[in-house]
């Protein structure tokens, strides 16, 4: 079972932020949670490149409106 929990530290202990139905004395293995990729030097430098790539192109006039991108989006998933 995949379960993600969102909790804080009070008092050096965690606490959930909702209520959660388990039962009683289940155990419930933690991984903190980290703002890092698994992305190389190579794959960030693309993903940089892309990025710039499409803010220029924005920037130019060339980008479509989100509600646009959205729809198309949704036409291909049908």
């Amino acid at each position: 079972m995949v379960l993600t929990l969102k909790a804080r530290v009070r008092a050096g202990r965690l606490v959930l932020d909702e209520p959660i139905d388990l039962p009683q004395g289940s155990e419930v293995d933690l991984l903190p949670a980290s703002d890092e990729d698994d992305l190389d030097d190579q794959d960030r430098s693309a993903l940089h490149a892309v990025l710039d790539r499409a803010a220029e192109q924005l920037r130019s006039g060339q980008g479509i409106p989100a509600s646009e991108a959205l729809a198309r989006l949704r036409r291909l998933g049908t």
